[in-house]
C-alpha cells in the first residue's frame, strides 16, 4: 500500500514562495514506474489538479498556475515536489499529492479519477 506524506505547508504572503514535498513509500513497482500529481481543494469549491508528472518527466500544469509553479519528482529519494513562486491569495487550499501507476496513458490527465493514493494534505495560505 502506497504511503504519501505532504510537508511544506504554511502561511506566506502574496508574492512569496513556498516547496511542498510528498514523501512515497510502501509502493508495490519501482518508484519511477509512479506518475504523481498535486491536488488543491479550497473551501466550498471542488478539488482541481495543479500539476502532474509522468514517467518519463513530462509535465502539465493547470492555465491558473502555469509559469508560477513547477512539479518535480526525485526518484533517488521516492519524492515529489511543487516549487510555488509568486503565490497569490486563491492559491489558498489544502494541497495534496497522488501516484498511480496503471493508468499511465492518462498520467497528465489532471484528474483526480486516475490516481488511487492520496496524502492527507498540507494547508497553504496566502495572505494579501
Amino acid at each position: 500500500q502506497v504511503q504519501l506524506v505532504e510537508s511544506g505547508g504554511g502561511s506566506v504572503q502574496a508574492g512569496g514562495s513556498m516547496r511542498l514535498s510528498c514523501a512515497a513509500s510502501g509502493y508495490t513497482y519501482p518508484y519511477a514506474h509512479y506518475y504523481m500529481g498535486w491536488f488543491r481543494q479550497a473551501p466550498g469549491k471542488e478539488r482541481e489538479g495543479v500539476a502532474s508528472i509522468d514517467t518519463n518527466g513530462s509535465t502539465r500544469y493547470a492555465d491558473s498556475v502555469k509559469g508560477r509553479f513547477t512539479i518535480s519528482k526525485d526518484n533517488a529519494k521516492s519524492t515529489l515536489y511543487l516549487q510555488m513562486n509568486s503565490l497569490k491569495p486563491e492559491d489558498t487550499a489544502m494541497y495534496y499529492c497522488a501516484a498511480d501507476a496503471r493508468w499511465p496513458i492518462a498520467a497528465l490527465g489532471l484528474s483526480a479519477r486516475w490516481y488511487t493514493y492520496w496524502g492527507q494534505g498540507t494547508q497553504v495560505t496566502v495572505s494579501s
